[in-house]
């Protein structure tokens, strides 16, 4: 008898186990975005909103923009908040960095400065928003930095879809960023296995 009881516990504990693991299992996002008066669906950043109680600590290697082709590579760039981001000259002529605000707040706004080809600056960004990235030696040059509240954020292709890994299971809301469309707002709910989402972004 008490050997069945024995048993019969250490099932129950067993049972206990597997239950709290599964509700803590990661899963992922996928989905597509379509566009309404707007070109094209890619270059959006999708990003899981502030998550109440949690802190996320940015990794330690850096993301790199380069300054290539006259062009900032990529056009669109999501982080973390806290992230540094090394800035890199790759062209043969000498470019500039700056932003006039981060999420509208003009009191965010940097200029890093002129550096030529090789060289390299870095910021660390600690205020959530996005960061319209220029240069004011050439004007025609224009980039994008969304920095996001949490770790869990994509930037769609050029059909609109995207994936965002390893996101705890839970209810979250998803938002989006894009050059010309309006902010777009979702609810989705994470287990283990994709959670599929379709999001629409209006002019």
């Amino acid at each position: 008898m008490r050997s069945r009881k024995m048993a019969m516990k250490t099932l129950g504990i067993i049972g206990c186990a597997l239950l709290f693991s599964g509700t803590g299992r990661a899963g992922s996002i996928k989905g597509k975005v379509s566009v309404q008066g707007l070109k094209t669906p890619e270059n959006i950043a999708v990003y899981v909103d502030a998550i109440p109680g949690k802190k996320f600590d940015p990794r330690a290697e850096h993301v790199v923009i380069d300054q290539r082709g006259m062009k900032f590579l990529p056009h669109v760039t999501a982080v973390v908040q806290g992230a540094t981001v090394d800035f890199l000259n790759s062209d043969s002529v000498g470019h500039n960095v700056y932003w006039p605000s981060v999420g509208g707040n003009k009191k965010l706004a940097h200029n890093l400065g002129t550096w030529p080809k090789g060289d390299k600056k870095s910021f660390q960004f600690t205020d959530v928003g996005t960061a319209s990235l220029l240069c004011n030696v050439h004007p025609e040059m224009s980039g994008f930095l969304v920095v996001s509240p949490t770790p869990y954020f994509a930037i769609t292709d050029f059909e609109g879809s995207f994936e965002i890994k390893d996101v705890p299971a839970g209810t979250y809301t998803l938002k989006t960023w894009s050059e010309d469309g309006k902010v777009t707002t979702q609810s989705v709910t994470v287990a283990s296995g994709a959670a599929s989402v379709e999001l629409t972004v209006k002019k």
